[in-house]
């Protein structure tokens, strides 16, 4: 499986032709997906360990999961699942809610930037600085010629990441308006689930094609070779996770993380602890 199938390509994007509930270069189903996932916990975690040890050598490079979606289109899902694969103390997850009193107060990369992972780390964003073209725009929430200059701001900011080190990785969780209501139906007829449950979510529905409109925009003028973006079919949830567990694993052995070197002699100090008088 090349979860690479799923990078957008350049030029204008048009989503209602990317299906939501495809499997492509996957053969199998829900059964054979899910072992699927696991198999691929050891190398992550190895490629992991790698390059969290990496941080002593002075390197800056860590990676940045950008996990974009409309409601119940598993963002959620893909941290326990996916992402749980990974030690957590390499990981720094950080979710977007509605900027505060103060946040509104900055530049609205301000706080995208104190939340960035430092060199190491795998860092996930639940949503992201793409809020600011995405709800805002939908709600007229900015001024148009303030989105507008927004896109270009991002993909300056995108590109300074790189430059430092940050290899990014985007994905759109693609998800259909009918996947939606039966995600959003399930969570009302199960009392465990009722907290997850939000009635502006049905508000929301109401404005899909705005959505649609948004995320096309977007996608099309942050979709640079820098920082590409991948469409992640998400009305299979196994999926959506198999995917994001790959392309995870591409980038990192793309990135080949090295153990450091020994900064001592280590025979010299193997010849200490032989040498050492017994602990009584």
């Amino acid at each position: 499986m090349t979860a690479h199938l799923h990078r957008l390509p350049a030029g204008p994007v048009d989503l209602t032709v990317i299906p939501t509930d495809d499997t492509p270069g996957f053969d199998g189903g829900k059964k054979q997906g899910a072992p699927a996932l696991a198999a691929l916990g050891d190398e992550l975690s190895d490629l992991q360990e790698r390059l969290w040890a990496e941080r002593g050598t002075g390197s800056r490079r860590r990676v940045l999961l950008v996990l974009q979606g409309m409601d119940t289109s598993g963002k959620g899902g893909t941290l326990r699942h996916t992402v749980g694969l990974m030690d957590p103390q390499g990981v720094k997850i950080t979710s977007f809610k509605a900027p505060s009193d103060q946040e509104r107060r900055h530049h609205f990369l301000w706080r995208i930037r104190h939340a960035l992972p430092e060199p190491g780390y795998i860092g996930v964003f639940d949503r992201s600085h793409y809020e600011d073209v995405l709800i805002v725009r939908v709600h007229g929430l900015a001024e148009p010629e303030t989105v507008e200059r927004r896109y270009d701001e991002i993909n300056a900011f995108e590109a300074e990441l790189a430059a430092d080190g940050v290899v990014l990785v985007k994905c759109m969780l693609h998800v259909s308006a009918a996947e939606q209501k039966e995600r959003l139906l399930a969570r009302l007829e199960d009392p465990e689930k009722y907290w997850k449950f939000n009635p502006g979510d049905i508000d929301e529905r109401e404005r899909w094609g705005e959505y649609r409109t948004t995320y096309q925009i977007a996608l099309e003028r942050t979709n640079t070779e820098i920082a590409p973006w991948y469409v992640v079919p998400s009305d299979r949830k196994w999926y959506r996770n198999l995917v994001i567990g790959r392309l995870l694993l591409d980038h990192l052995r793309a990135l080949n993380p090295q153990w450091p070197p020994a900064d001592f002699d280590v025979d010299a100090q193997r010849q200490r602890l032989l040498e050492e008088t017994p602990v009584s």
